[in-house]
């Protein structure tokens, strides 16, 4: 046993497929099936139960990938320790953020972060922030870039800034003859003006399907839903081509001539975006150095136009 081989165990595991573990592997899919076949027999024990759609842990594996995590997580706690010593000559970074967010905010962080430490590599995980909480709580992340509160992750949370949810339209879509106009150029529009008109609301397990649905319930609102579960980057596509409204977050605004963004409400609807820690006072060099980055770039201050 090494830990070449318990990454490649969970690799499998994480990607639900021998396939797609082996491609980001880097491996031949033929050549990753033959050595789980040999690792499980030598341990006497399946790992995983290969199904129509990939692969799910046994019991067994369950327990395995437990240690095998462990394993893993404590030696590059010792890898990162012994960069520090080192003064930030080398090092790796796992770090977890959304596909969503981390198109628009992460490339300018890592651009000049690997400027600075061209030997430091960040390893990205894309999750969406629930997915990514559990793995902070569970220690296998060294930072992620979080959109949710967190009663569970308080004190292991350091605040970057706000982020804005806005509705995607187009000039032309009859919702903009109920916008409203503030002094300072602030454009806004009522959830029950948006209500009457068709919606492209997003998966309920995401946090931006979530907070629209309760906006509206709060409000006592029933709106035109549909579409209902494909992603923010495809309903805003949709909703930039007038097919029906959507939302986005500022940060993730895709400008083009004839499509608007409205605020949701006269004081608007944000959520708090933060870097997430695991448990524990230590943190390497390499992760604050990160963090660092982060708030350099994004300043604390609210993401609006």
């Amino acid at each position: 046993m090494n830990l070449k081989e318990l990454n490649y165990i969970v690799t499998i595991a994480d990607e639900g497929s021998i396939s797609r573990a082996a491609e980001k592997l880097y491996m031949a899919q033929s050549s990753l099936s033959q050595f789980l076949q040999l690792y499980e027999a030598e341990l006497g024990a399946p790992l995983f139960m290969r199904t129509s759609r990939g692969v799910r842990p046994t019991a067994s594996g369950s327990v395995f990938l437990n240690h095998a995590r462990q394993i893993l997580l404590q030696y590059h706690r010792a890898q990162s320790e012994l960069w520090d010593i080192e003064e930030l000559s080398g090092g790796r970074i796992e770090l977890g953020i959304s596909t969503f967010r981390g198109t628009y905010l992460l490339p300018p962080v890592l651009k000049r972060f690997r400027d600075l430490y061209p030997r430091i590599h960040v390893e990205i995980t894309e999750k969406d922030s629930m997915y990514l909480e559990e793995m902070i709580l569970e220690g296998f992340l060294d930072m992620a870039l979080l959109a949710l509160p967190s009663p569970r992750l308080h004190k292991q949370l350091d605040f970057l800034t706000r982020d804005e949810i806005y509705l995607v339209t187009v000039s032309e879509h009859p919702v903009m003859e109920f916008v409203h106009r503030e002094e300072d150029g602030t454009r806004w529009v009522d959830l029950k003006d948006i209500a009457r008109f068709e919606c492209i609301l997003g998966p309920p397990r995401t946090i931006l399907g979530s907070m629209i649905r309760k906006a509206f319930e709060d409000l006592h609102l029933e709106p035109l839903a549909q579409n209902t579960n494909i992603t923010a980057p495809f309903a805003a596509a949709m909703a930039r081509e007038g097919i029906a409204l959507s939302f986005t977050y500022h940060s993730c605004m895709v400008k083009a001539p004839g499509v608007e963004y409205l605020s949701v409400g006269r004081k608007g609807l944000f959520l708090d975006l933060s870097l997430a820690y695991p448990a524990g006072e230590y943190r390497s060099k390499a992760t604050m150095a990160l963090a660092k980055m982060f708030h350099e770039i994004y300043q604390e201050a609210s993401i609006r136009p």
